[in-house]
């Protein structure tokens, strides 16, 4: 879809538009970057450039198929708590944490493609929501772990500038 027609689309376009956008940026910040920079931990939580993306793919369980069809987080997959999605294991690559964050926003797509603004969905623990209010909501969240993770590949790149070269 052109920018144009984003620009002069429904609201739903739009927004679906700002998510997709969102979610490239959050994939593309693990560009270029070591195993080990990708999981660097550089702040007193357990934000990592990689726990980030892995996050996002929990965002995108919780908000697309659990609001949505009301199954439950170890019937989708996804951990039980926002914090423990951060949670690297040994298994995590950028390859399979990028992987499975795609797969996810395919799944998030799919669940939403028959679905208005105004449809309510059940299946959070806030109860009922329409559609509007959880793309509002997980744009928000994307946006703000964009700005985090940003930070966090400055830091990892101003480093590695840093380090001497290995010869």
């Amino acid at each position: 879809m052109s920018a144009e027609q984003v620009h002069d689309g429904p609201l739903q376009v739009q927004l679906e538009a700002f998510l997709d956008e969102h979610r490239a940026a959050l994939q593309e910040c693990l560009a270029g970057l070591s195993e080990e920079q990708a999981r660097r931990s550089l702040v007193s939580s357990r934000t990592t450039l990689l726990g980030l993306v892995k996050h996002a793919t929990f965002v995108e369980g919780v908000w697309f198929d659990q609001a949505v069809t009301g199954r439950s987080r170890a019937e989708i997959g996804i951990a039980e708590t926002p914090d423990e999605s951060f949670v690297l294991t040994g298994a995590d690559s950028i390859e399979s944490i990028r992987r499975a964050h795609q797969e996810a926003c395919k799944a998030s797509r799919r669940t939403t493609a028959g679905l208005q603004l105004d449809d309510v969905v059940t299946g959070n623990r806030r109860g009922p929501l329409p559609l509007r209010w959880v793309y509002l909501h997980v744009l928000r969240e994307l946006a703000q772990h964009c700005g985090h993770a940003d930070i966090l590949r400055e830091q990892i790149l101003a480093s590695r500038a840093a380090e001497p070269e290995s010869r």
